[in-house]
């Protein structure tokens, strides 16, 4: 017999997005689930100054306020990773690692992204550490005028320090290959006046309040704060095998309202922008709840 929830919306992933559309979607007195793998990339946050209306809040913290938020309003919170969503006769199936599948009419993926890291040593010391940071829209602002090394491909690095030397001079690329950069790149990263480590990146260590970065040919570079520009890995999968499109950059398309291609499958967060930002995650999880909401048959009481 099939013990399987029901539930008028399946929500996949518990960040922001996710989060903030079970709120909504249980303020509205809908049956919503949400089922959450614990990777949101909001928990790797250490402080953001820049979520309207706080000086400054920890991603785990936010979390814990957006899931007590979710629950006193009566919206399912699973911990588990969904393992199939499949769609059979207008229905949702959402199949749960060591857990009951749920069945809904609509559902929302909010999966996100993850981050590409560099394979060097110290790198998971230096996260732990809060001295990597991804987003420098986020929190660049708080490395004003410090000495900033972007690790990466040299030419997604180039472009990334570029963009940083809006907060301070002191930038310089760690490239992770030998280059060369094509003229007009390497003139315009000569003229924002940013430096490049003279070879490939051999290797990365903490020395007090600095980073060592060490180059091939043995020659040591410090660095106050480290960018990696490795790019991300959309979390796209589910909807791609319901039907969904993606864009070049392997976003979900979603249309004004978070609907996919697919009818009732819905798309919320940084797994349809490269908008990286919990405002815009939030954002996109109010429209897709409200959408949702609409799309669904009346609940009159």
């Amino acid at each position: 017999m099939d013990d399987a929830e029901t539930a008028d919306c399946v929500i996949v992933g518990g960040g922001p997005a996710g989060l903030t559309a079970a709120i909504y979607l249980a303020r509205f007195r809908r049956r919503v689930v949400l089922v959450d793998s614990g990777e949101s990339r909001a928990a790797l946050i250490p402080e953001s100054h820049n979520y309207p209306g706080f000086a400054g809040i920890a991603g785990p913290a936010l979390l814990a306020r957006l899931r007590d938020q979710a629950g006193r309003y009566g919206a399912e919170l699973r911990g588990g990773r969904v393992e199939t969503l499949v769609r059979t006769d207008g229905l949702f199936r959402a199949e749960i690692a060591e857990g009951r599948a749920v069945v809904a009419r609509a559902a929302l993926i909010a999966t996100g992204i993850v981050d590409e890291s560099p394979e060097l040593p110290a790198l998971r010391t230096l996260v732990a550490a809060a001295r990597v940071r991804y987003c420098p829209i986020c929190d660049a602002f708080e490395a004003m005028d410090r000495h900033i090394g972007v690790v990466g491909p040299l030419r997604r690095a180039a472009a990334k320090a570029r963009f940083l030397r809006t907060w301070t001079r002191l930038v310089t690329v760690l490239p992770l290959d030998a280059g060369p950069l094509p003229d007009e790149e390497a003139r315009a990263l000569a003229e924002a006046g940013v430096a490049v480590l003279r070879g490939p990146l051999a290797d990365l260590r903490p020395e007090g309040e600095g980073i060592v970065a060490t180059a091939a040919d043995g020659a040591p570079l410090v660095v106050d704060v480290l960018y990696p520009a490795m790019g991300a890995e959309v979390r796209s999968g589910f909807a791609l095998a319901l039907g969904a499109e993606a864009a070049g950059d392997g976003c979900l398309t979603v249309d004004h309202r978070q609907r996919t291609a697919v009818p009732m499958l819905y798309a919320a967060g940084d797994v349809t922008t490269d908008l990286h930002q919990i405002s815009v995650a939030t954002g996109h999880g109010a429209v897709a709840a409200t959408a949702i909401h609409n799309a669904l048959p009346p609940n009159f009481r």
